[in-house]
């Protein structure tokens, strides 16, 4: 019991925490900020189990704000950063940190291993690996947050990379005095109980709790798309018209003086009636026959000598991006397009564009 208390130097420390945190971000900013977390490494985890096929757990976030001198003193070991940067829906960069053994870790279950394979030092494929894995969580994630946020979030590839917090601004990164800390502690089920840290300037934290707190929806491109529209639509020339009626009466008239034949208003077949095409009577018919429905994340070609050296842990490139729309196929026809989502710890699809209801049927 002694080894679960508090040092008095770890307690000075943790109050001093609070106290900066205070000062830069209002509890309320805390409290939405530990709620994007849990959001996102809630959907991570999911995607973390399937890539490792081993449970993992990631509790609920510990938000802080700590100087970059405190995390010089606090993390003095190099460590495995993977930066993400947001393309779309946000603008800004943050870090994700692991300890280099989590890294060898993870890269050994990957590669179909125990987990137990983490001697020598962190290799090209670690980092390969651990980029990887990010890219998947982090995709992940974004489709939760466009939830949360009600607009489109997308990252670029994740990079990872050694970096021992004592080199001042690791590739550039423009941190102010302070940056804001979320810790998470992630467990892989009798393998890995370790943190994981994700590192976010404070203005860019700021201006995340800023739009949960108050979304403003995006119509301006769907108003002007309609306005030109209208616009357009209202520009006739009169003359061109006028001309164009006296013509056809002109025509009409001296068709009726040779011919004498009689004019009626065209009519036109009622292609949705129950009489022509297909009937609802027929439809009801097969309205009980099971369809294998495929989701289709992307494709790619190999070559035939490329596949055969295939094994646990390669990672095949698709062509398409992190958060891109999935293709929807029912018996091999595409029908819909939709986002992945996680419900409980199941994948899922949710439908955004979806073909008209006669096309599909025709697909079907």
């Amino acid at each position: 019991m002694m080894n679960d208390m508090l040092t008095q130097e770890e307690i000075d420390a943790l109050l001093k925490g609070d106290e900066i945190s205070n000062s830069i971000l209002t509890p309320e900013e805390v409290d939405a900020l530990g709620e994007i977390g849990n959001i996102s490494m809630g959907t991570s985890a999911t995607t973390l189990f399937a890539l490792l096929n081993h449970k993992v757990t990631i509790t609920t976030p510990r938000v802080s704000v700590m100087t970059w001198d405190e995390l010089v003193q606090e993390y003095p070991l190099p460590y495995v950063a993977v930066e993400v940067k947001f393309t779309q829906g946000f603008e800004g960069t943050n870090l994700l940190i692991l300890k280099e053994d989590d890294v060898k870790t993870i890269t050994d279950l990957m590669m179909g291993g125990d987990g137990s394979n983490i001697s020598g030092e962190i290799t090209d494929l670690h980092l390969s690996a651990i980029g990887e894995v990010m890219n998947q969580m982090i995709g992940s994630s974004s489709t939760s947050l466009s939830s949360i946020f009600n607009k489109s979030i997308n990252i670029s590839p994740p990079k990872a990379f050694l970096m021992r917090f004592k080199d001042s601004n690791p590739l550039n990164y423009n941190f102010s005095d302070s940056v804001v800390r979320v810790a998470f502690r992630m467990v892989v089920e009798g393998i890995l109980d370790s943190e994981i840290m994700q590192l976010i300037p404070v203005d860019f934290a700021k201006k995340m709790v800023k739009d949960l707190l108050n979304p403003v929806p995006n119509t301006s491109e769907k108003t002007t798309d309609k306005k030109e529209i209208s616009d357009k639509s209202r520009i006739v020339d009169k003359n061109e018209g006028k001309n164009n009626n006296q013509k056809l009466k002109e025509f009409e008239d001296d068709k009726m003086a040779k011919d004498h034949i009689e004019v009626q208003p065209i009519q036109f077949e009622q292609f949705d009636s129950e009489n022509g095409g297909t009937s609802k009577e027929n439809i009801d018919l097969i309205m009980d026959v099971p369809l294998e429905i495929t989701v289709e994340l992307g494709r790619t070609k190999r070559l035939i000598k490329d596949i055969l050296e295939f094994g646990p842990g390669t990672v095949i490139e698709l062509d398409r991006l992190a958060g891109e729309p999935v293709d929807v196929i029912v018996n091999g026809k595409f029908i819909a397009k939709g986002e992945v989502v996680v419900i409980d710890e199941s994948f899922g699809v949710r439908i955004t564009d979806i073909v008209s209801p006669g096309k599909r049927l025709k697909k079907v």
